[in-house]
């Protein structure tokens, strides 16, 4: 599933392409990605035309496309959602399921989803955030994001490390990849209890998730394969740098150890087992 870097780029080339562009029309080619839309997909379309997009904006793994109204369209990427931009009359992708078309000849904005999981719907009065995300934490990137409280909401939280820094409630944008690669950087276990964080640990690890982040924006985000792509269908090439996720069997960069890979939450966690060993206090 996308996570920060991946959203900020695909918002970051939405904006260059949708900012004060008017909805000349909405084509719905496939029900499932609008069933958040409970109104009906007949809705969702005359409820769009003739309304002008905003700034893209984004809070952690979010993104919403605001409208001159005040009103939003709520963007849930899922494990395969992409947007991309297009001529107009470019032939339509295999897994095209939503297009937009503007009053001017600029080209078009598709939705496309292989899986499906994602969609689009309306939020009433979210150009500004919609209450649908309104529980989200700031990301570490957010201009009023509070590093202190984040590092004490990390320690309070009573779990495991990794399970806090996935908790979009206590920071947002974090998820399995840029965990695993923070927590490598931070020399800590996945398992580590967040209690027995010292503040000036919980604050050091949520300084390397931003910078290994940030790391992976210069570069496009991380693909391991077509499902993420930006709206141009460029892959992002951070997979690269990664030290350890998806390393299994590889050398530490650090201490040359085999990277191990475990079982978490129904995924896997990848580590170091010299340099990010099992600590005496762990929850799993």
């Amino acid at each position: 599933m996308p996570e920060l870097p991946e959203v900020e780029v695909v918002r970051r080339g939405l904006a260059d392409f949708t900012t004060g562009r008017t909805i000349d029309a909405v084509d719905v080619l496939h029900l499932r990605p609008v069933r958040r839309h409970l109104a009906g997909p007949d809705d969702f379309v005359a409820t769009l035309k003739g309304q002008t997009f905003g700034t893209p904006a984004r809070r952690g793994k979010y993104l919403w496309l605001p409208l001159e109204s005040g009103d939003a369209v709520l963007a849930h990427l899922g494990m395969s959602g992409q947007f991309r931009v297009q001529p107009t009359g470019t032939p339509d992708e295999k897994h095209l399921r939503i297009r937009f078309r503007f009053a001017d000849t600029g080209g078009e904005v598709r939705f496309l989803d292989q899986r499906m999981f994602g969609g689009l719907s309306y939020a009433e009065g979210g150009a500004e955030l919609p209450a649908e995300i309104a529980h989200i934490a700031r990301d570490p990137f957010d201009p009023l994001f509070d590093l202190d409280e984040a590092a004490a909401k990390l320690r309070r939280r009573k779990t495991g490390l990794k399970r806090a820094l996935l908790d979009q409630t206590v920071v947002s944008g974090i998820g399995n990849i840029y965990a695993d690669e923070a927590l490598w950087r931070a020399k800590l276990h996945y398992a580590k209890a967040t209690e027995t964080l010292k503040p000036q640990q919980a604050k050091e690890i949520l300084g390397h998730a931003k910078a290994v982040m940030a790391e992976a924006l210069d570069v496009g985000g991380t693909s391991f394969d077509a499902l993420y792509v930006n709206v141009n269908g460029e892959s992002g090439y951070f997979e690269r740098g990664l030290a350890v996720y998806g390393q299994e069997g590889s050398p530490c960069p650090r201490d040359g150890r085999p990277i191990r890979r475990e079982p978490f939450m129904n995924r896997s966690s990848f580590r170091c087992p010299k340099c990010q060993p099992v600590p005496r206090h762990a929850r799993w």
